[in-house]
């Protein structure tokens, strides 16, 4: 992988990236627009990620033949062709357009063309919400002026891969080191904060206070322990009066349930009040 950038000068604006869409399903071939970058907004730190380092990103994120991968600053398409090869859908964008023609060369000489896809395309106005797996190797700066909308933009439990460079205090779930790289993989959190109606074994208000996948709280004034959520797993232990229990729970938009994945057979529900 490579990092092609747009002057953060010339980069489009939050708000108008809210009303990007695919067209498509989300692979039909670029068109430039009046909004595409010129040639004269190009820079190009090029910087290639090593094949072994790009194989450990993908076991990382755990990416397969579901899922679909998106890579931001795309060079000459390796990520993106790695993951055809591991049957995933894959869309590469880059400023630069002949990393983008190279790219497309090298999917088709490793017959993944019909999988791997890539654009010349501004990184900031590229839609992310089809996406199952976000890749990148960009600067610090840019990897936070991307978070609000990884995190907004991207359905919880989807899977961002970073290059050397973190989110700033959004903590990785994991990280690896492989030789001089460093590999950050963050889980996209579900919006849990609030308070929680639960009912059931366990009856009374659950609040939570939530900074990114960190969470605390309490119900009935009971405090939490153990809380983690990884996606929209949420698990966490209370004492009750008689017993401790654990709950592994999915959070939804308006409910959360009992996890039949983690074996929690436990009949409760909670249905968010505010």
């Amino acid at each position: 992988m490579t990092r092609t950038i747009a002057r953060l000068g010339g980069l489009v604006s939050l708000v108008g990236l809210a009303a990007c869409t695919f067209q498509g399903g989300g692979l039909a071939p670029f068109t430039p627009t009046p909004t595409a970058p010129a040639e004269t907004d190009l820079e190009v730190p090029y910087v290639t990620t090593p094949r072994p380092v790009v194989a450990a990103m993908l076991d990382m994120a755990a990416v397969g033949p579901d899922d679909y991968l998106i890579d931001l600053g795309s060079g000459d398409g390796r990520i993106a062709i790695m993951a055809a090869q591991r049957g995933a859908r894959a869309l590469g964008v880059d400023l630069d357009p002949q990393r983008v023609s190279q790219a497309a060369a090298a999917a088709a000489f490793a017959q993944v063309q019909d999988r791997a896809r890539f654009r010349r395309q501004d990184l900031f106005a590229t839609p992310l919400l089809d996406a199952d797996v976000v890749t990148l190797y960009l600067l610090p700066e840019v990897n936070l002026r991307l978070r609000p909308r990884l995190l907004t933009e991207l359905r919880p439990g989807a899977r961002v891969v970073s290059h050397n460079f973190t989110m700033g205090d959004w903590r990785p779930d994991e990280s690896r080191e492989l030789g001089s790289s460093r590999i950050h993989l963050w889980i996209v959190p579900a919006p849990a904060e609030g308070r929680w109606a639960m009912e059931g074994v366990a009856t009374g208000l659950l609040r939570l206070e939530q900074r990114f996948q960190e969470l605390s709280g309490s119900l009935e004034g009971r405090p939490l322990r153990d809380v983690t959520l990884r996606g929209r797993q949420l698990t966490f232990t209370v004492d009750l009066p008689g017993e401790t229990r654990t709950f592994r729970a999915i959070v939804g938009d308006a409910e959360m349930v009992p996890d039949p994945d983690a074996g929690e057979a436990a009949a409760w529900r909670a249905r968010r009040v505010g």
